[in-house]
């Protein structure tokens, strides 16, 4: 009896279908994972180029570090300061304090020289112009003029060639002064003032003399080597 072909084809065509069947399932399967596998390295390699360009930016941002050395710590040549920075100094405050000094002490010698000197020639020139005598009045006052300076001997030449001595001759008068005290005010080189005391003894004719006491201040320049008076005044 034959055996029927149908029987055994059907079978075999079915494993072969199955078979077929798993293989393009096995195939698919195989690319989505290869797909799966492709995303997942474009995933990895995108993260890394945005990793890299945020560490880009950042050093961008970031400051370059200065090379900064550290500064060592300078000792202060101590010597050397006081060599070329006390010293010198110290030299020029002494310097000037001693020219100060010096110029002080000149000036005060020289102040004190001229009050010695005005205070002697105030009362001489004082007695010079209130002492006279009747008979030699043009003469005595007229060497007292030599004594004076300024406006203050024009003042006085006219006194005495006006009232003093047509006076004397006509009336016989004499007068005789003494310093018995006088006092410097101030006194520089070229100026000084003098406190004098003055007496004064008057006759006029055969009458009793009269005396008369009076306090003048007097100021003095010095013109060349001698003091001169200036002004004179009764106080």
């Amino acid at each position: 009896m034959p055996i029927p072909t149908h029987t055994a084809a059907g079978p075999a065509k079915t494993l072969t279908a199955e078979k077929d069947t798993s293989e393009g399932k096995n195939d698919e399967s195989r690319s989505a994972e290869n797909a799966v596998d492709s995303d997942t390295a474009e995933t990895k390699e995108l993260g890394a180029q945005l990793e890299d360009t945020a560490a880009d930016n950042e050093s961008a941002d970031e400051p370059e570090p200065e090379n900064v050395r550290p500064e060592k710590k300078r000792r202060i040549p101590w010597a050397r300061v006081l060599a070329f920075g006390v010293l010198p100094s110290l030299v020029l405050v002494l310097s000037v304090a001693a020219a100060w000094l010096k110029w002080h002490d000149a000036s005060a010698r020289m102040s004190q020289t001229a009050s010695i000197e005005s205070v002697a020639a105030a009362k001489d020139s004082a007695v010079a112009m209130l002492s006279y005598q009747p008979e030699s009045v043009e003469k005595d006052l007229g060497a007292a003029q030599g004594r004076l300076t300024g406006s203050f001997k024009t003042s006085y030449a006219q006194l005495i060639h006006d009232v003093v001595i047509p006076g004397a001759k006509q009336r016989h008068i004499s007068a005789v002064a003494t310093i018995p005290a006088a006092a410097p005010v101030t006194a520089n080189p070229k100026h000084a003032v003098v406190l004098l005391f003055v007496d004064q003894t008057a006759i006029i004719g055969t009458d009793a003399p009269t005396d008369t006491a009076s306090t003048v201040r007097v100021s003095l320049d010095k013109v060349g080597n001698r003091w001169l008076i200036s002004s004179f005044d009764p106080i």
